[in-house]
């Protein structure tokens, strides 16, 4: 275990913020230097076919060691982290956790308080590693990239496990939507796929929502406000009115499980113009369409009241809810769930409140559902992960390979081709 936290705390050493506002790929140069860091890394453990290629995609080969044809199969996590705090200068500590608050900044009075986050409790005795407060942590997704390896490593070390081709494959901006972008699936060669990149111990989620962002564009009319009646027309006010329509039970704060919801992610304006940028997410289709649907109808009211073109906006799809695809070969989610059980963790098999490379790659013709990394709290300050959970992942993913290698768990697929 040891050798993986290592790697998970080398790995969080580097930069890799993603920019949402950037017109590059990657999007930050910051994530090529951990991914040269990964290429070196996988070329030293014995891996083969390493490439890092233009766009900032690493992947590899672990070959088979069977005679037998069974599935290649990939495991893939993302680099970047989350723009949504800062993944610069990250000063992670490992504490052995014994209960209650946990004093990640004693000197700016940041704590980890068990009473807002209450599957604390389920580690007391358990090493957790956690952040200095002023960062996230960056276990979304680097501690995917450290089990993923160190479970290779682990099947170089020990070829009496019997297992086929894998491949993995480790990409850029998954936290900005645009993680597969430029994935070749006919390059990578895998006829299933898992992304590491889950939450707590045994997460396996083949289910996403259906998701699409908006940005909203309120134009409006600046003069001095000592002459302004029947002139001014302020956008800042419109864009508050504009959001003031949605629905406000229908926000991340309050919704859970399969409510879907109006996400308002950044507002920035003046008097003659504002933007306003939203992602719309539902697990059902006809649910996610009626959410589109209603943005349209806003700002047409909102024009028909304040002139036309006042409001204009930009709406596109980001990806749809991958258990389309993933039901017709639910052999995938069989295996992983096979996998946890023979390692008495109990499978959570629940749908994804987020984004996963996965469900674009499923309607790329790559069924890939997604398993636990171990993490909580992504995305801020308050981010943690316990080694022990980490350590599982690393078997889940050994045993996953294992149970493919076992002709038995796929030959009545293979009968049907």
């Amino acid at each position: 275990m040891e050798r993986l936290i290592k790697r998970f705390l080398e790995y969080v050493s580097v930069e890799t913020t993603s920019s949402f506002e950037s017109k590059t790929f990657p999007s930050t140069n910051t994530q090529l230097e951990l991914a040269k860091i990964l290429r070196a890394e996988m070329e030293s453990i014995g891996l083969k076919e390493v490439v890092l290629d233009d766009y900032g995609y690493v992947m590899g080969t672990l070959p088979s060691n069977i005679e037998s044809d069974v599935p290649v199969i990939g495991f893939i996590a993302h680099m970047d982290t989350s723009p949504d705090m800062s993944g610069k200068d990250i000063k992670p500590s490992i504490i052995d956790y014994q209960g209650g608050k946990i004093p990640i900044n004693e000197e700016k009075n940041i704590f980890i308080d068990p009473d807002l986050y209450p599957e604390m409790c389920d580690y007391v005795g358990e090493r957790l590693i956690v952040t200095d407060g002023t960062t996230l942590l960056g276990a979304d997704d680097k501690a995917g990239v450290a089990e993923i390896i160190t479970a290779m490593e682990y099947l170089i070390s020990n070829p009496e496990i019997k297992h086929g081709k894998i491949r993995i494959a480790f990409t850029p901006d998954e936290e900005v939507g645009k993680g597969t972008e430029h994935f070749d699936v006919e390059k990578f060669g895998a006829d299933y796929a898992y992304t590491v990149d889950g939450g707590a111990l045994g997460e396996l989620q083949y289910e996403t929502f259906n998701a699409a962002s908006v940005e909203v564009v309120v134009k409006g009319l600046n003069i001095h406000p000592g002459s302004a009646k029947g002139r001014m027309k302020n956008s800042l006010l419109i864009a508050c009115e504009f959001n003031g329509m949605l629905p406000s039970n229908e926000v991340p704060a309050v919704t859970e499980q399969r409510e879907g919801f109006f996400h308002l992610g950044s507002i920035k304006g003046s008097v003659e113009e504002t933007v306003l940028k939203y992602i719309i997410r539902d697990h059902s289709k006809e649910k996610f369409e009626k959410k589109k649907k209603l943005v349209v109808e806003i700002a047409a009211f909102l024009n028909s009241k304040y002139g036309e073109d006042t409001i204009a906006f930009n709406m596109k799809d980001s990806y749809c809810n991958m258990k389309e695809k993933i039901e017709e070969e639910m052999i995938v989610v069989e295996i992983a769930k096979r996998a946890m059980e023979s390692l008495s963790i109990e499978p959570r098999i629940e749908p994804v409140r987020g984004g996963t490379d996965g469900a674009r790659l499923s309607f790329m013709r790559l069924p890939t559902p997604n398993i636990f990394t171990g993490g909580h709290n992504f995305h801020g300050r308050y981010e943690y992960i316990p080694t022990s959970s980490m350590d599982k992942a690393v078997k889940v993913i050994v045993k996953i390979a294992e149970l493919f290698s076992r002709e038995e768990n796929w030959r009545s697929r293979k009968s049907t081709l």
